[in-house]
């Protein structure tokens, strides 16, 4: 990991000047899923559940995309909750462990800094997945370098964002992302203004 956690997870000022946790239950796929929370201003942005998360884990549910048995890696995970939910944080990890175990080997957490170190991670992935981590434009060429690497060998892509116009999530996928792969919006939500796509390597 490449310097400490401000430079990892972005934080506006006056972004959750107090610390407080909170454990919330979430009901996906027929299960309750808790995810422990811990607002800090360390942490900023990635210490919520955000509603593009959701919005993932219900379309998976939704397609009944059978993720059993495959290699999945989440970017940006925050709190971990879709890959909590495509696999079923280490303390949440810890939290939703099925009482029968994890159906092979359990998932793990590790640092990731875009552009920078994803040759430390294999590209034998089947699913990359991500949940409102297209927000900041300066990041984007790294994002989209590290989605070149980790999909390789043919892993298939699924990001939901919140399309907030100041952060140019639009060009981002209308522009940055056709480069290398081909980019489908299989989602729409205009009431909440959250989008899906599905990527695959060119």
């Amino acid at each position: 990991m490449i310097g400490d956690a401000a430079h990892i997870f972005p934080a506006e000022d006056g972004l959750f000047e107090e610390t407080f946790s909170t454990d919330n239950t979430y009901r996906v796929h027929g299960l309750n899923i808790t995810i422990h929370q811990d607002y800090s201003a360390s942490l900023g942005v990635a210490a919520s559940v955000w509603d593009s998360a959701l919005h993932l884990c219900q379309f998976f549910e939704n397609e009944s995309l059978d993720l059993s048995g495959t290699r999945i890696i989440e970017l940006g995970g925050g709190t971990g909750l879709v890959g909590i939910v495509a696999a079923r944080l280490e303390r949440n990890i810890a939290a939703n462990t099925p009482f029968s175990g994890w159906p092979s080997d359990g998932p793990s957490v590790s640092a990731l800094a875009w552009g920078l170190d994803h040759s430390r991670f294999s590209s034998s992935w089947d699913f990359v997945l991500g949940a409102d981590i297209v927000y900041l434009p300066e990041t984007f060429p790294l994002l989209l370098d590290t989605l070149v690497h980790l999909c390789r060998d043919g892993a298939v892509v699924y990001l939901a964002s919140t399309m907030r116009r100041e952060h140019g999530a639009q060009d981002f996928y209308d522009h940055m992302l056709p480069q290398m792969f081909s980019v489908e919006l299989v989602q729409r939500d205009p009431e909440n203004n959250i989008n899906i796509y599905k990527a695959t390597l060119r």
